[in-house]
């Protein structure tokens, strides 16, 4: 294995298991240069276009805009780029001023088991990346997509028979670019 020395530049090889020095690998230097998701997408900005656009597509949707026909809060679009942000690296602005993940979920729970709807807002979710520009990096359409379907099929549609069934103190989970975390 190689250290790297006390020199400048220079490269060594390491004398024993014992010694201590800091030791550079590819992995910690792609690591310390790793934007995390949220940043990828454009922070907090970039994600409010994001919720924007998504907005607009299941309003525009004949199956997706049943979920908004009862009304929706009037910084719908606002929370869920903050509640986006939160689970995808970003700062917990959701948590600190909106609620937490039973909040998120009960809102969305006990409306029966509804796949095609799902389906539908994740079609609308892949073609809002597109109409804000993120699609145009693979790595992050793809990161995005799948952190969305896995929300949409896992958390969001669990507790599809009633709200109560949601249990007290659940919290965001968060996502990076290999997946879930935790």
């Amino acid at each position: 294995m190689r250290a790297f020395g006390s020199t400048p530049g220079k490269w060594r090889n390491r004398k024993s298991e014992n010694d201590t020095r800091f030791v550079l690998t590819i992995g910690a230097i792609q690591s310390w240069n790793m934007q995390t998701v949220y940043e990828a997408a454009g922070g907090r900005d970039g994600l409010l276009r994001l919720a924007s656009a998504w907005h607009t597509r299941v309003l525009e949707d004949e199956v997706v805009s049943h979920a908004f026909s009862h009304g929706y809060h009037p910084q719908h679009t606002e929370r869920l780029a903050a509640y986006w942000a939160e689970a995808l690296g970003g700062p917990t602005t959701y948590s600190d001023q909106y609620g937490d993940e039973t909040s998120v979920v009960r809102t969305h729970s006990g409306n029966g088991l509804h796949e095609e709807m799902d389906q539908r807002a994740i079609a609308c979710f892949d073609q809002a990346l597109e109409d804000v520009g993120l699609a145009r990096d693979e790595r992050l359409r793809r990161v995005l997509h799948d952190y969305f379907a896995w929300a949409t099929t896992t958390t969001m549609s669990r507790y599809h028979r009633s709200a109560v069934d949601v249990p007290d103190g659940l919290h965001i989970p968060k996502w990076s670019w290999d997946g879930r975390v935790g």
